[in-house]
């Protein structure tokens, strides 16, 4: 994983950094740290950096380089806040590194039609600072205060992903630069069109191997009237997650459900200093909607916990107590490591069909119990998404052997149901065996689309498919 092969000749990419010079100046870096901040994501795979970071401005920017780039044939890697966990940002061809986080321009919001449009480097916290006074909310939540470019690339989702959706169902349009350097824009702000080829979803979840997102248009969604977030603690692991598969059948409409087992409330009390909570199995719970609709979404979500073994409801009464539930949660990978203090983890993703959600969490942590790692699960269970951390010691070959036959364990698990190997974090470096054991023969059908749109293997190589 650490071996560079470059396709292209070092005089050229000094004669392209020549070029680039004179409009780019400091905003073109080769100094190591800038690199090896800029050739790793918050993973297990190490650092591969690249031989240049440039930070440009405007989408036209960016196509003046990617035009220079393929004319040389040298590889472009995007890179939004480097919160990818899938061995995105490796640099295994070497090449530049286009940081986007200088294009963070929230361009037009559109209140009245719920929409707006975005440089790809702004955030999502950014985002919603600035629409709070508009009375709107972007709803995609991966956790990470991710930029909105890079969260289309991956085909994010997160905590809110089971009421609205993922960035699939939210990315309306995009402008988007091809490997050649062309300017394009897919979609409209229409909200539904049935012109063409769908290219805005070959882009979203391309994760940069097609060509480089540099503007997003967004579906946007009312601040509910009322919001409700509670914490509820089970007797057992199996009776929080067949409480969750009833709540879903019940079609109720939940923004957020989210799963923790014992060890992950252990690792996140103590991570995240939460007082009065249980070491025991809990769900996270959030309720959108008028005061009436929330209390009837509550006296049923109630009635069904309580026949799985459900214990008392702690509510947050107010949006501080609010959002510290929701910062713990979201910091359950940062508290899983800490469980182990200098160990990686390897973040599992799978999502299976919501009435199989039971057996393969139970069948993974059986799995661990085989084996002798720290491996806490947490997961979006609403849309049947959940995650196994497996903590493990980097320089010892017998745990990282370990920790890879445990994480293709749950990848199998999870496609004998019907699952995928990946709901939100894409494939990247680390899942190509998965996607190929998971599409078979549509692989090459993803390979001639790479081969056709981007012939020069420029675009991120490595990700997803090899060619």
């Amino acid at each position: 994983m650490n071996r560079v092969s470059r396709p292209f000749h070092m005089s050229d990419l000094q004669m392209v950094i020549s070029d680039l010079a004179p409009l780019f100046g400091d905003r073109i870096h080769l100094s190591q740290a800038v690199r090896e901040q800029h050739g790793q994501g918050e993973d297990s795979y190490g650092c591969i950096p690249p031989d240049v970071v440039i930070y440009p401005f405007c989408t036209e920017e960016v196509a003046q380089i990617v035009s220079l780039c393929n004319r040389f044939n040298i590889p472009v890697i995007p890179y939004g806040t480097g919160t990818s966990v899938e061995g995105h940002l490796l640099a295994t061809h070497g090449g530049i590194c286009l940081d986007m986080s200088e294009m963070d321009q929230i361009l037009e919001v559109n209140a009245d039609d719920m929409d707006c449009r975005v440089q790809a480097g702004v955030t999502r916290e950014v985002l919603n600072r600035d629409l709070r006074y508009d009375g709107l909310f972007f709803p995609i939540d991966p956790g990470a205060n991710a930029s909105l470019g890079g969260m289309a690339s991956t085909r994010a989702s997160g905590t809110n992903a089971v009421r609205y959706g993922t960035m699939r169902e939210a990315v309306m349009g995009l402008t988007v630069v091809t490997p050649q350097g062309e300017i394009i824009r897919t979609g409209t702000r229409a909200r539904k069109s049935a012109a063409g080829y769908d290219l805005t979803r070959l882009y979203v979840g391309a994760e940069g191997t097609l060509g480089i997102i540099t503007e997003v248009q967004l579906r946007l969604h009312p601040i509910p009237e009322e919001i409700r977030s509670a914490v509820c603690t089970f007797e057992s692991l199996g009776g929080a997650v067949y409480t969750v598969i009833e709540a879903m059948q019940a079609a109720i409409p939940l923004a957020r459900i989210e799963l923790l087992n014992s060890l992950q409330m252990q690792a996140c009390i103590r991570y995240s200093k939460l007082e009065g909570f249980a070491e025991a199995p809990t769900l996270f719970l959030e309720f959108h909607g008028s005061p009436a609709g929330v209390q009837e979404q509550i006296d049923l979500f109630e009635e069904i916990a309580r026949n799985n073994g459900g214990r008392e409801f702690r509510w947050a009464a107010t949006t501080e107590e609010r959002n510290q539930l929701w910062e713990a949660r979201h910091k359950a990978y940062f508290a899983a490591q800490a469980l182990k203090p200098g160990a990686k983890a390897i973040t599992t993703d799978v999502c299976v069909p919501i009435s199989d959600l039971a057996e393969c969490i139970l069948a993974a942590e059986a799995h661990v119990l085989e084996s002798d790692l720290l491996c806490p699960i947490v997961g979006h269970v609403g849309d049947g998404n959940f995650h196994l951390l497996i903590v493990f010691d980097q320089s010892a070959e017998e745990d990282c052997q370990a920790a890879r036959e445990l994480s293709a364990k749950v990848v199998e698990s999870a496609l004998k149901v019907g699952g995928t190997c990946t709901g939100e974090h894409g494939i990247g470096s680390g899942k190509k065996q998965y996607l190929r054991d998971e599409q078979d023969k549509a692989v090459e059908i993803m390979a001639t689309l790479k081969r056709a749109l981007d012939p020069n293997n420029i675009m991120n190589p490595g990700k997803v498919i090899d060619l």
